[in-house]
């Protein structure tokens, strides 16, 4: 059985390879490490979907910002709760070597006020997303608005779990997108625990670090004045695009080089 040696490599595996290159560089490595004073850090990425969704709703973006030289990952939330979204965030933000930009669209906005807090994430980015604050539930900010259409169309299971029916994702979701790739999204969606929407962050990441905040201006998921209401809540720095609720698909080149500007600005130690 090769588990038990799997895990020593887990466990021994690190320190075995950080021994052999040593004796392999002699004693030259500490002149080879760069300053300090010279080094300089590029912030990498971890980017966070929604719900309805998986970590494929970044799949236009992640190739620009990797021609760019960033390290990126994208998150596969379970959509069970806050807190198992949050930890899944938390996870990737764990192996990630530099400094984190971490973004977040649509339910993925909540995830990040609340992962955010890691003590490597450097910023912020809400991407149509909701930005509740600490102990205010997703379900919160949507109170007094009126029911939107697309609520209309979610599909329950037997586990309290929310999917989104087909023509809601071409109607409501994502219609400045091509049919074929909506009916892709809609048989990959992820579904969400409709009690999710009730849970709210323990804490507000975007009280402490940068926050920028990307609004789509053709949103029917999301309405767009609450995306600039919240944007103006958490003092974010902002970009509107002519887009629906996914502008990382429908605009993926906007989107990536406002991502690519915050690593920069971490980068650089702005």
């Amino acid at each position: 059985m090769r588990i038990p040696s799997l895990q020593k490599w887990m466990k021994y595996g690190s320190h075995a390879v950080l021994a052999t290159s040593l004796g392999a560089c002699g004693t030259s490595i500490a002149a080879e490490t760069p300053s300090p004073e010279t080094s300089t850090e590029t912030a990498s990425v971890v980017l966070v979907h929604g719900a309805f969704a998986d970590g494929s709703a970044w799949n236009k973006v992640i190739p620009i910002l990797q021609e760019a030289g960033v390290e990126v990952a994208a998150a596969q939330l379970p959509l069970s709760s806050l807190a198992d979204d949050a930890a899944a965030a938390t996870r990737l933000i764990d192996l990630q070597a530099s400094p984190v930009v971490l973004v977040g669209h649509s339910w993925g906005g909540a995830v990040i006020t609340e992962a955010g807090a890691h003590e490597n994430v450097e910023a912020l980015v809400y991407v149509a997303a909701f930005a509740p604050d600490a102990d205010q539930p997703v379900g919160g900010l949507l109170e007094g608005l009126p029911p939107a259409p697309w609520q209309e169309e979610l599909i329950p299971d037997a586990g309290g779990n929310l999917r989104l029916s087909a023509n809601a994702m071409s109607t409501y979701f994502a219609p400045d997108l091509p049919a074929s790739e909506t009916a892709v999204m809609a048989a990959t969606q992820g579904p969400i625990n409709a009690e999710t929407f009730e849970q709210a962050p323990t804490t507000a990441a975007w009280r402490d670090k940068p926050t920028h905040y990307v609004i789509s201006d053709d949103d029917k998921i999301i309405p767009t004045p609450l995306q600039v209401s919240m944007a103006e809540t958490i003092s974010a720095e902002t970009t509107t695009l002519l887009a629906s609720h996914v502008p990382m698909l429908s605009k993926p080149e906007e989107v990536a080089q406002i991502i690519l500007d915050v690593v920069a600005e971490v980068s650089a130690g702005d």
